[in-house]
């Protein structure tokens, strides 16, 4: 007996269940696909992703899905205890036959066994399933393609998920056994005719509390989204907390107004059933202020996460095509230290310095371009900026304004873009350009350039070709790191002038991604080997030789984008869920309190198809308004975000978008039609 009426609860209380399980099988099954990535992405050989980039991804995902566990965690316990009312005349039967509250926690058990179990099993069954898409996922984010593609089934993922799980369902056993515990057969009885005591709000308070806290929400939109170059940690925080107060405020005052707004239109409020719609939602709000709140919290982290992580990504990924021309670049500079004294940049030949290390410079590239840059002392940003100079102080406080400005001689500038693909100039005599690739540099430079177009190098005035900085720059990188480069004549440095950078950009010499790896190995070594001489024989010197390289940047970039996509994408999945599941819970419960008050319309005459539209319009609404929300709150906060990145080309917002609103509508969306019909078939039965 004990292990019967388990199995025939379960089956009667499938529909019960719907929420519970959605929630369940979901939870696993993200659990498993994102434990999963790490697996993925070693399975397919991804060439120019080192090991330490997957590994870093596999730590960061793991740290992450500990917290993901608590959350998960968190809704399961509330889902219990939704089950547990739903079933409280239940279990006053079984104490008025005599069953022991032991043996009611002995069934209990059972039922939470016998459920977690198979949502597990069909949780890692969609969980493989769905991992085998996420390999194009990870494919695409790495930017590999599908041929060392095969079926993967992640043993330790497995392992990861079934410990989660039961460390979870364990929580939910002390949950359940400890409430059996607390029950009272009276309370139990009378259960279904116990409702919350509703206080009425003053409508003229909450109009007023309404009306200072958009205005509340309005000014931290504003400084977080709008207004200065860049926000203090402290005063970021003081906005995020305004926006959380305003935002509970925000629902305290609807849920006291609301009602008495809707009975403003008399045609419209006693049209149907709007009465008690409107007093259902009333309800609903009033007593769900904090959890709303929290609620569009979530969702707006959420939106913020999904549209801001694949939006990181794609800029990132864009730049790295873009920045990265060629497959290497050196730099090879020092400054002299006299006491306390730092004189002017200089350099030697990077050619020359490798040759007396016992290498050859051009070994390895198939094509390559070896130029000089040049400083003239009395030309420095901050004699070009001048009273201006304070404009990017603010947010570049450490750049050396005092240092010699780099130049350029036209020739090696275009046969530099020759190779890399790039557009070439001309210039006149007595003609200058300058290129930056900073933005907040740029913008300045443009004011600069306009108010006085001249500068001085090398005593020969000269006058800009054009009337702003063009974006540029001349070394291999993965991000913006060109403050000013000045493209001069040739004839304008003098033979004697000394260079201070000699750089050297190329191409290796390779048929194959095994053979450019080949290749990067062997300049890393002996670039590393040059250095580190060159330290040991000139202590004197503060300088270096610089490599950088296409797949350096690829690792660095393609590592940071994926993992910013993946726990945006990790997180964002997470807190949907739990926003929905929270929703739709409280919504099941509301419904089972309400059974009376439906059961009431039908005796005075109300027709089914009302009462359907009447439970679809409050579970709508109830969806809807911290969507709504958390909406606006994302506004300011995708432009955060974009501010933040400002420095770099934003590629793929609108698609970042749409992909979060898709997101939405399946997940969220999926929640409220469950609720609604799961709500619909809870009043439809009759106690």
């Amino acid at each position: 007996m004990l292990f019967k009426i388990p199995f025939r609860n379960i089956k009667r209380s499938m529909r019960d269940y719907t929420i519970y399980f959605f929630t369940l099988i979901i939870g696993v099954a993200i659990f498993y696909v994102f434990n999963a990535i790490s697996g993925q992405a070693a399975m397919l050989k991804l060439v120019f992703v080192g090991s330490e980039v997957i590994h870093a991804l596999k730590t960061v995902l793991s740290g992450v899905s500990v917290f993901v566990a608590f959350i998960l965690a968190f809704l399961i316990v509330y889902a219990s205890r939704l089950l547990m009312k739903r079933r409280n005349k239940e279990f006053a039967v079984y104490m008025m036959l005599g069953m022991s509250k032991r043996r009611i926690s002995a069934i209990l058990f059972l039922e939470t066994i016998i459920v977690g179990i198979f949502s597990l099993a069909v949780g890692l069954v969609v969980g493989i399933g769905l991992s085998q898409l996420m390999s194009a996922v990870v494919a695409g984010l790495f930017e590999q393609d599908m041929s060392s593609y095969e079926f993967m089934v992640s043993g330790n993922a497995i392992m990861l998920t079934c410990l989660f799980f039961a460390v979870m369902y364990l929580m939910v056993l002390i949950f359940n056994g400890a409430a059996v515990t607390r029950m009272k057969l009276i309370d139990l009885i009378h259960s279904g005719s116990k409702s919350e005591n509703i206080k009425a709000r003053n409508p003229i308070l909450c109009v007023v509390v309404f009306l200072i806290s958009a205005a509340a929400l309005g000014f931290a939109y504003y400084q977080v989204g709008w207004n200065s170059i860049v926000i203090d940690t402290n005063k970021l925080r003081v906005y995020i907390a305004i926006g959380a107060l305003a935002t509970f405020f925000v629902f305290w005052s609807v849920s006291g107004m609301m009602l008495r707004i809707m009975s403003l239109n008399k045609k419209s409020y006693f049209r149907g059933l709007n009465v008690f719609t409107f007093r259902q939602i009333s309800s609903r709000i009033n007593t769900m202020v904090f959890s709303m709140t929290v609620i569009c919290l979530m969702l707006f982290l959420t939106i913020c996460a999904l549209a801001a992580s694949f939006t990181v990504r794609n800029s990132l990924n864009e730049e790295l095509r873009s920045r990265c021309p060629a497959d290497a670049s050196l730099r090879y500079c020092y400054y002299a230290d006299e006491g306390d004294e730092i004189r002017s940049r200089r350099c030697g030949s990077l050619e020359e310095l490798y040759r007396k290390n016992g290498y050859n410079l051009r070994d390895g590239f198939s094509e390559y371009v070896d130029y000089y840059l040049y400083g003239d002392s009395s030309f420095k940003m901050s004699t070009f900026l001048g009273a201006h100079i304070d404009d990017l102080k603010k947010k570049y406080a450490n750049y050396a304004y005092s240092n010699d400005e780099d130049i350029i001689k036209l020739s090696d500038y275009n046969e530099l873009m020759k190779l890399y693909g790039k557009e070439t100039y001309e210039l006149e005599d007595g003609q200058y350009i300058m290129l930056c690739d900073v933005k907040d540099f740029n913008k300045v430079a443009d004011v600069v350039i306009k108010e006085n177009p001249q500068i001085t190098v090398f005593g020969k005035t000269l006058t800009s070709k054009y009337d702003e900085c063009l974006d540029g720059f001349i070394e291999v990188g993965g991000f913006h790191h060109n403050y000013g480069l000045f493209i001069v004549p040739d004839s304008v440095v003098p033979d004697e002038a000394e260079p201070t950078a000699n750089n050297f950009s190329g191409n290796y010499v390779a048929n194959d991604d095994e053979g450019l790896v080949q290749i990067e190995k062997m300049q890393q070594k002996r670039n590393s080997d040059v250095d580190a001489k060159w330290q040991k024989q000139n202590p004197d010197k503060i300088g270096n030789v610089i490599l950088n390289t296409k797949q350096d940047q690829y690792r660095a970039t393609i590592g940071i984008g994926a993992t910013a996509a993946f726990i945006g994408l990790y997180l964002g999945l997470i807190f949907l869920i739990a926003c929905g599941a929270i929703l739709a819970l409280k919504e099941l419960s509301e419904s089972i309190d309400s059974i009376p008050r439906y059961e009431i319309l039908r005796k005075m005459g109300a027709e089914e198809k009302d009462i359907s539209a009447s439970l679809f319009r409050q579970t709508g609404i109830f969806f809807i308004l911290p969507l709504i929300l958390a909406a606006l709150h994302s506004v300011s906060g995708i432009k955060f975000a974009i501010r933040v990145i400002d420095d770099y080309e934003i590629k793929g917002i609108a698609e970042s978008v749409a992909i979060t609103c898709l997101m939405l509508l399946i997940i969220y969306g999926g929640y409220f039609l469950v609720t609604y019909l799961s709500s619909k078939n809870i009043i439809k039965q009759k106690d």
